[in-house]
């Protein structure tokens, strides 16, 4: 691998600076003290500084040569709202709180990048390094669009990168067009007639109502979308009742639905509201219908991903960059992606070996209460964020 020397020499005081963070997550819009910690170490290394974009976004301002061009690096800061089984001397000090996805590294990666740029500007024009809060349920990248991120730094493209448990560390992934899904809630209220258990035909049931509903979800998958687009309904959950001889007023269903594209979430919505209903009228039951679209499809653009192919190829080898595999789970840096040209990509953090004596049971996945980011990947990923932006300014 060609990583870069001068990343490798700092690369024990960035880990340091990541399990730091580790040990103290902070919730979607609550990354204050992490905010704080960035802002520090870019204004430490003479880097101009923008805060409060998206509420504790930060913002770094790398300038070199004369051009006007410019290129945006993302790194998100949250954690999630889950209890960690880690016990390692970095584990989380907040109950209830864990970096469980890998911000943590993500943000780790960035400014050893940022650190090689302030000491040795090999480039001409400006990177923009964009420590971004709230990606798990908060739309921080959305927030910080909205606060005018690519107004107040005109940027040709933006870059995002997330590592991903199991592949060998040493190893990239991308590839063009749709990588991670739509993120979409529903609700759905069904409102019967309460009876006594033993006297149904008194009342209206809503619980078989609500059975049929959600078998009939499954036929819009394999019957009313095409079969080569992809599409997941998955109700989660369903509430109703609270003693056995007694037929409840209500049944209440709740879910996820998941697609790469907007125009199949579109006809899945229209045809799942039309379902819903129909099936209540049937019953002579009243239906209430809830969708909430949450994040758009992760959509690579397919010049912006070959060029990252090519750089991460210069680095670990044709042969370590894989395909990147779509997944149904989501990234809000869809809302950037929607915005500018840019392109998402995975970093391979391995199976787990890297984890320290004190790691919790269970599997070193993401959202895992026994995960931990692997910090062998801290100079890797930072020298691919350094030489993406020398070649994107340099072409």
């Amino acid at each position: 691998m060609n990583v870069l020397d001068s990343i490798v020499t700092q690369a024990a005081s960035i880990t340091a600076l990541r399990r730091d963070i580790h040990a103290h997550p902070e919730l979607c819009f609550e990354e204050v003290r992490t905010a704080d910690l960035v802002a520090a170490k870019l204004t430490e290394w003479g880097i101009p500084v923008h805060r409060g974009m998206g509420k504790t976004g930060v913002v770094g301002i790398i300038r070199n040569g004369t051009s006007d061009r410019a290129i945006g690096l993302r790194a998100d800061m949250d954690a999630l709202p889950m209890q960690e089984f880690n016990t390692f001397e970095h584990a989380s000090k907040h109950p209830g709180r864990m970096h469980a996805c890998g911000h943590d590294g993500h943000v780790a990666m960035l400014l050893a990048a940022a650190q090689h740029f302030a000491k040795q500007r090999t480039f001409d024009g400006t990177v923009y390094v964009i420590f971004q809060p709230a990606e798990e349920g908060g739309g921080g990248a959305r927030e910080m669009i909205r606060d005018g991120l690519f107004d107040k730094f005109p940027m040709e493209a933006v870059f995002g990168m997330h590592n991903w448990p199991g592949p060998q560390a040493g190893r990239f992934a991308v590839s063009p067009g749709p990588v991670m899904a739509s993120s979409n809630e529903f609700r759905i209220t069904i409102r019967g007639k309460g009876s006594h258990a033993a006297l149904p035909h008194m009342g209206i049931d809503p619980v078989p109502v609500a059975c049929q509903m959600v078998q009939a979800f499954q036929t819009i998958i394999s019957r009313n979308k095409k079969p080569i687009d992809a599409g997941v309904i998955s109700v989660t959950m369903i509430h109703a009742g609270e003693a056995t001889n007694v037929v409840p007023d209500s049944c209440e269903l709740q879910g996820t639905v998941r697609t790469f594209t907007l125009e199949v979430l579109d006809l899945i919505e229209r045809r799942m509201k039309q379902v819903a209903e129909n099936i209540c009228a049937a019953h002579e039951a009243v239906c209430e219908f809830e969708f909430v679209r949450n994040y758009p499809p992760t959509v690579n653009s397919q010049k912006e991903a070959e060029f990252a192919r090519q750089v991460m190829a210069s680095i670990v080898g044709e042969q370590n960059v894989d395909v990147q595999e779509p997944t149904m789970g989501a990234e809000d840096f869809a809302y950037m992606l929607q915005a500018k040209p840019g392109a998402y990509c995975f970093i391979a953090n391995g199976t787990g070996d890297h984890r320290q004596i004190g790691h919790g049971g269970g599997p070193c996945t993401l959202h895992n209460p026994s995960y931990d980011f692997n910090d062998e990947l801290i100079p890797l990923g930072a020298t691919y964020w350094v030489r993406l932006a020398e070649a994107w300014l340099a072409k």
